[in-house]
């Protein structure tokens, strides 16, 4: 049996190599000016802009606060001067950073390292944000998963726990965080093989055992999380094949009774992903995923990607639900790509009945050629909006082109909506898998 964890070490390993190789001369290089760059603003949205231009980031995470106008930022940093402190032997890290004013100014990166000892690489990071403005984070040292929280902004972090530990399993990994709106119910899924959901009670405070969901011996991978204002909380989740390969099947995870138990939904089937054939790539990198969102009046919205043929292209489809359970036929937002078409979801709920924003790569302007697109709906998901081409500069980065990027840096990115309906995009770029490449945004409506 392979499993993803020995193939995430391996992925650890390669990039590790790439680092020790590029680092010296990457991070001396001057790259091209982002204000140089020539581009047309795409209408309603910023110009796309880098974290930081000279570190090798990618997999990040979005949240912003629900009562004020505070963003928060996080992700996976592999290269670049100081690239995780004085931290020692920790060889990539996650940072995070805040910003007060809605995105215009950032505070400076902070390792996300409470506690550090023996830990030699973070990954998958998550962040939520409370009403009452704190903030709470999950993510991986090593194959632990972390939870903390902060109420000063993500300077301190308190209420440190390993789920791992407490959970009694010998590994873990990919954890997606949920929280209910006043931030007293914490939900962590995360997976070793099967899938795990664990919840508290108490703002994370303490947590009560991990609850195993599937019986059916494929490998799961948790994609989404949502609490709905009526305590009910949600997970969209795929289900592979041990070895990658294969069909995926897509899931949708209920419980009415605070994690204690839960139903689960099987709301689609792809077909085995498309090839990745560039150097390093995992074979099941484009696998079928799924995220999920649910607005203030309790309905929900799933979007996934799924092909009708193996190997073939896939497409973004969405589904919308009142129960969690009983869900619309799949509406289609996506065109067919060059080769491996549209993939890694993320969508979020505006401030209004029916108001929901949806991110998502693509290659359909060629093959080799990534974008990240933006759509629309204010009518719960029946209508939606033309995509809006988010990564809209052509330079400042050596995978960049007037065309786009090269490849989509990591399998996940985020999105948030502000109480303004502002709406934040963040994502990874890159030539390849191993990179280097960069995290970059985009704020619009």
């Amino acid at each position: 049996m392979c499993l993803p964890a020995n193939r995430e070490e391996d992925r650890i390993r390669r990039r590790a190599l790439w680092v020790s190789l590029i680092v010296a001369t990457t991070c001396a290089a001057t790259w091209p000016s982002l204000a140089a760059a020539s581009s047309p603003v795409s209408s309603g949205f910023s110009r796309e802009a880098v974290w930081n231009a000279a570190t090798d980031d990618w997999e990040p995470t979005v949240a912003t606060a629900p009562t004020s106008s505070w963003v928060y930022e996080m992700t996976t940093r592999y290269g670049g001067p100081k690239m995780c402190g004085e931290v020692p032997r920790l060889r990539h890290c996650l940072v995070f950073r805040s910003s007060r004013d809605g995105g215009v100014t950032w505070s400076a990166d902070r390792v996300m390292c409470p506690p550090c000892a023996g830990v030699h690489g973070q990954n998958d990071p998550q962040v939520k944000v409370a009403d009452d403005g704190t903030v709470y984070a999950a993510w991986m040292n090593n194959y632990d998963v972390m939870f903390a929280r902060s109420t000063d902004h993500g300077r301190t972090w308190i209420g440190v726990r390993n789920l791992r530990e407490l959970s009694g399993l010998r590994w873990n990994d990919k954890p997606i965080l949920a929280i209910s709106p006043d931030g007293r119910d914490v939900y962590v899924a995360f997976n070793r093989s099967d899938a795990f959901v664990m919840a508290s009670h108490d703002h994370g405070r303490t947590f009560g055992a991990a609850v195993k969901i599937n019986v059916d011996g494929r490998y799961w991978f948790a994609e989404g999380g949502v609490v709905a204002a009526d305590g009910g909380v949600y997970f969209s989740e795929s289900a592979e094949h041990q070895r990658g390969l294969g069909d995926v099947r897509l899931a949708v995870l209920k419980s009415s009774d605070g994690g204690a138990s839960w139903v689960t939904t099987f709301v689609a089937r792809s077909q085995e992903r498309p090839d990745c054939d560039v150097p390093d790539c995992p074979v099941d990198f484009y696998g079928a995923q799924a995220n999920i969102a649910v607005d203030v009046n309790g309905t929900i919205i799933v979007a996934y990607v799924a092909n009708t043929r193996p190997d073939a292209p896939q497409r973004m489809y969405v589904i919308t639900s009142k129960d969690g359970v009983h869900f619309s036929a799949p509406v289609h937002v996506s065109p067919g790509g060059a080769a491996v078409g549209a993939n890694f979801p993320a969508v979020a709920a505006g401030p209004k009945a029916g108001d929901f924003r949806l991110a998502f790569q693509d290659d359909r302007r060629g093959v080799d050629v990534w974008n990240t697109w933006y759509v629309r709906t204010t009518d719960g998901g029946a209508t939606w909006t033309p995509a809006v081409r988010l990564s809209n500069v052509p330079g400042g980065a050596p995978y960049k082109t007037r065309r786009g990027h090269g490849f989509p840096y990591g399998d996940y990115g985020g999105i948030a909506v502000d109480r303004r309906g502002v709406t934040d995009v963040i994502w990874g770029e890159a030539d390849g898998y191993a990179g280097p490449g960069g995290t970059w945004s985009a704020r619009g409506v």
